[in-house]
């Protein structure tokens, strides 16, 4: 391995080496660990280091002045120097898993090679040494990046049995890196599919896709879900969906604004799907707030796009517009229409250019009638003061009215005006 230059000595990797170095005066083995050494050795760029010691958590802390312990029951604490996080595990076996994501047993070791043992696939198996630039590879993972496969440690069943979300990082890892994920390991997989859940929770699943949802390869695992049975063990909905639907309702994610957030991504599988059926998507993966109104948005416009229904009113497409989603939305959309893109596109822009002054005006919560305009009329507060100010605002925009008198005058032409007099 060619020696690594520290160069800045405030980066991760200098503080990490310093970290490894104190725990190595003090007589104990340390070792970069996992996927800061994948990455390393595919000359991908990565702060995230993670450190494999033969000391105890107890040592560890008695050395550290601040640490945090997350996981001391596993052997494991977080490292806080000079303001960087470094998670620190004690070399470890894990014995006896009965619930498909913690061993009930665990057995500390001594050695690297049967911490490895351990470890989900071979190449987050290996180990790294900074002080003198060594990988060490007790699991075949250096030769297993060279032919570019994802390959369980030891019996792939029983390494997804141990934790069944491993079958979705197996999925991951082949997607990112355009590898092959080896035989065994696949049909592993697909043995095990319909044991997701109840083992794994819907919130680490939901994380698994916010990862893949970061590269821009989220089209291809989710196709590779799908193939392996997969997607429609996490979306039961798309039980029977053929490989060609699938493919096709992903179609367009590559070409998804960097903005859009997952959830957007994702509902390309279910745009057919009920209001209800996409809010239920949101409660089992109990999505953000505003992720939720990003779904309802979505879900409540998506059907006006695609038929331009009451294109002459200008005082809904003034509410869409001051939609903070909707550029956004309409990009999105817009995917879907091939040759008659450019023409969508410039339609929204004129109407866009006609509304501007609407759309800053509800944006802003600046109000087009007012209740002291109202009033000044006789008309009391209460009930139909707010049904009243809510019909001036539509006729303001539909109309281009700007003045409160001009709002009143044509609102008084309305037969709707003699129900709302005092």
């Amino acid at each position: 391995m060619p020696h690594m230059s520290v160069g800045d000595q405030t980066t991760p990797f200098a503080v990490g080496c310093r970290l490894v170095k104190r725990l190595s005066v003090h007589g104990f083995i340390a070792l970069f660990v996992g996927g800061w050494v994948r990455d390393h050795l595919m000359k991908i760029d990565s702060d995230d280091i993670d450190i494999a010691t033969s000391a105890s958590v107890e040592e560890v802390q008695r050395l550290f002045s601040h640490t945090i312990p997350v996981g001391v029951h596993f052997g494991i604490v977080i490292v806080v120097e000079e303001g960087m996080r470094f998670e620190v595990a004690t070399f470890r076996q894990d014995q006896l898993y009965v619930d498909g994501r913690h061993p009930s047993q665990l057995l500390f070791v001594s050695t690297p090679r049967e911490d490895a043992m351990r470890r989900d696939f071979t190449i987050n198996g290996m180990f790294y040494d900074p002080l003198s630039h060594q990988v060490l590879d007790y699991v075949g993972g250096l030769e297993d990046l060279k032919n570019h496969l994802v390959r369980a440690i030891g019996d792939p069943h029983q390494r997804f049995l141990e934790d069944r979300l491993r079958m979705m990082r197996a999925i991951r890892y082949a997607s990112r890196f355009q590898f092959t994920i080896e035989k065994h390991t696949w049909n592993a997989i697909r043995a095990h599919v319909s044991a997701l859940f109840p083992a794994v929770s819907y919130e680490r699943v939901w994380t698994e896709f916010q990862k893949m949802g970061k590269e821009d390869r989220l089209e291809q695992f989710i196709v590779s879900l799908h193939r392996i049975g997969l997607l429609s063990t996490i979306f039961p909905t798309l039980e029977g969906t053929s490989l060609e639907e699938v493919k096709r309702r992903c179609a367009y994610l590559t070409f998804f604004p960097p903005e859009s957030p997952l959830i957007a991504k994702i509902l390309e599988l279910f745009l057919d799907s009920s209001v209800e059926e996409k809010m239920g998507l949101c409660d089992r993966f109990k999505l953000s707030r505003q992720e939720r109104a990003f779904v309802l948005f979505h879900s409540q416009t998506w059907k006006t796009l695609q038929t331009q229904e009451e294109a002459t009113d200008l005082h809904q497409w003034a509410h869409f517009y001051a939609h903070p989603s909707s550029s956004l939305l309409l990009h999105i959309f817009s995917l879907h229409l091939n040759e008659e893109r450019p023409f969508f596109m410039q339609q929204h822009r004129e109407r866009q250019e006609r509304l501007e002054r609407a759309i800053f005006h509800l944006r802003h919560r600046i109000p087009f009638l007012t209740s002291y305009d109202l009033r000044g009329e006789g008309v009391v507060d209460g009930k139909r003061m707010g049904e009243l100010l809510r019909e001036g605002e539509r006729i303001a925009i539909n109309e281009n009215l700007t003045e409160a008198t001009h709002i009143v005058a044509r609102l008084k032409t309305l037969p709707v005006w003699g129900d709302f007099r005092c």
